[in-house]
């Protein structure tokens, strides 16, 4: 969609304030959940279930992401947000009302598809409103949204939980009063031209691309947990999501109106963002999801305490994306920032790996505070690069599409480290308790919550808290490489200029009176030239005429019209403002 307005520095800040709170509150849902669960589980049932409450928002969420960009383009970003904010507080609604596991999983994933709305289309509204080169001053403030409703989700989700006068019920409906004043804010303040589009749906597209995202959630989110990795749903999973996929090729290409255009798979720029998006995704969800089980497990933190330790990150995240994004508006540059942040990213990854049972806790607040300031460099920054690369008609395809890539890496990363960790935690307790001559009463020993695993006797608690910090060290030292590969797929982006204005330049110098005498004089010589022309045609009278509209009457007599209706008026009104004094100083001059 091109920029038909320019919008002040006010009503854009009236815009995002509706758009960040509509992103705070749909990101808080969908990880607020997570310190919850368990009393949820114990008060509905349904423990083969557990895992279904998490996966389902982030299934919806990550499937239906290029589908609102697109369905903005046809309908309407306005009215495609106040949907997407729509679902989001039913669904909210209705999981706080659940009565059994059914039903809450199921209000989950209405609840993803408003969260995959909201997070796909406020990226794409702001691209929208704000040209490229001055979208860096406001990015980084929606880049710290996320992280601060990445972190502040546990936290609350913890606080709720532990209050005896809220109830996990209150993790759904906290959210709800916040959607409704953002639903409110972008009804008032948001006013995007009318564009005429193509109403044409790519539904053959959107049927293969969403089927082939949600078999490899599915494989990835319940692999290991509902079934092995070694099974049959895993390779039929892997099938369908591989067929569709090679499916969604050829729909794309014969769509007219495609959801993701092949056309971006052409452009560089959309490659390697998305690329390194799917990388950054995988290390930063990663990371969020696991630093808390160090925090509760191995130091022995409460939720809220855990929650409270990751602030370092959050601001850390906050000022350097709000910095930078100040300085790519004054200077233009941008490369720089994603370039520094994915190694920043890789650094805060191999601190973490280094962090043991005994580890102080400011070293953990500087481990975490660097991972913060990475992420806070490269994550707007990419979206920033990608809008920029793009056409204007594919705004919301290339914004979805990056976002998409995002979600899709952090699922990757959640459901591979998760292996990793626990298959790593099964082997360092075995090999320790082997060394320690210590058998668990059963033949086995089963782990319950944090709390229990403080209640563990010795040398049992000092076996479990040693394996999960070496679990923990080779899921952070996975993260690594991960976040070196986006730092590459960063390096070889092109640093295109950034469209829209710059700074502000000083205005011309006025003419002086010398110039505009000169030009005077020069316009009145042309016009007696033109006067006193013989009947011989000459290149003066032909290039005079030529300014007169086309006509029927002669070329000299277009040329003296020329003369005398244009030349001379504009003649004397420069003399006269370059000599007001004199009236008529073009009177008697000579041929």
């Amino acid at each position: 969609m091109a920029q038909s307005r320019q919008y002040s520095h006010r009503e854009i800040l009236e815009i995002m304030s509706g758009l960040m709170l509509a992103m705070l509150t749909s990101m808080i849902s969908t990880s607020v959940v997570g310190t919850a669960l368990p009393t949820i589980v114990g008060e509905l049932g349904g423990q083969e279930q557990y895992s279904w409450v998490a996966s389902a928002t982030m299934l919806t969420m990550t499937v239906s992401t290029p589908l609102w960009g697109k369905l903005s383009d046809v309908y309407g970003r306005k009215l495609l947000f106040q949907i997407s904010l729509g679902l989001f507080v039913a669904a909210s609604l209705a999981a706080g009302l659940s009565q059994d596991m059914g039903q809450l999983i199921a209000a989950r994933a209405v609840q993803g598809l408003g969260v995959g709305g909201l997070s796909a289309l406020s990226q794409v509204i702001l691209g929208d409103i704000v040209p490229p080169r001055e979208r860096g001053r406001y990015s980084g403030y929606m880049g710290a949204v996320f992280g601060i409703s990445t972190v502040a989700g546990p936290l609350l989700g913890g606080f709720i939980v532990d209050a005896d006068w809220l109830g996990w019920r209150w993790c759904f409906y906290v959210c709800i009063p916040f959607a409704i004043v953002a639903f409110a804010v972008i009804q008032k303040v948001l006013r995007l031209p009318k564009v005429k589009r193509n109403t044409s749906i790519d539904i053959w597209g959107a049927t293969t691309i969403t089927a082939s995202a949600s078999a490899l959630m599915l494989m990835l989110t319940l692999g290991g947990h509902e079934f092995e990795w070694n099974s049959f749903w895993t390779y039929f999973l892997g099938a369908v999501a591989v067929v569709m996929l090679l499916l969604s090729v050829f729909a794309e290409r014969g769509a007219r109106n495609p959801i993701l255009p092949p056309r971006l798979f052409r452009n560089s720029t959309f490659v390697l963002t998305s690329t390194a998006s799917l990388f950054v995704g995988m290390a930063m969800f990663g990371a969020m999801i696991y630093l808390p089980q160090y925090l509760q497990i191995v130091k022995g933190m409460s939720p809220t305490a855990s929650g409270l330790m990751t602030l370092p990150m959050v601001f850390a995240l906050f000022l350097s994306g709000v910095i930078s994004g100040k300085i790519v508006t004054n200077t233009g540059r941008w490369k720089i920032f994603p370039v520094i942040g994915l190694l920043l990213v890789a650094v805060g990854l191999f601190m973490l790996s280094r962090l043991h049972v005994d580890s102080e806790q400011w070293l953990i607040g500087v481990d975490v505070a660097v991972l913060g300031i990475g992420l806070g460099l490269s994550m707007q920054m990419l979206i920033l690069a990608a809008q920029n690369g793009s056409e204007p008609r594919d705004m919301a395809a290339t914004t979805s599409g990056v976002a998409f890539f995002r979600s899709l890496g952090g699922a990757v990363g959640v459901a591979a480290f998760g292996a990793i960790l626990s298959n790593r935690l099964k082997d360092e307790m075995a090999e320790l308790m082997r060394a320690a001559h210590v058998r668990p009463t059963g033949g086995s020993l089963t782990l319950g919550s944090p709390a229990a695993i403080q209640q563990l006797p010795e040398p049992v608690k000092g076996i479990v808290l040693e394996a999960f910090t070496r679990g923990l060290e080779t899921v952070f030292m996975v993260g690594v490489p991960i976040a070196v590969l986006g730092f590459f797929a960063v390096l070889f982006l092109k640093e295109l200029p950034l469209r829209g204005n710059g700074p502000a330049e000083a205005p011309p110098a006025p003419p002086s009176k010398d110039d505009l005498v000169l030009a005077g004089l020069l316009l009145e010589l042309i016009a007696q030239r033109v006067e006193h022309a013989n009947g011989t045609t000459s290149a003066l009278v032909a290039a005079v005429a030529r300014m007169a509209p086309p006509d029927d009457l002669p070329e000299r007599e277009r040329a003296r019209a020329v003369a005398n209706d244009v030349l001379r008026p504009t003649s004397r009104a420069l003399l006269a403002q370059a000599t007001p004094h004199v009236n008529r100083v073009t009177e008697g001059v000579a041929p």
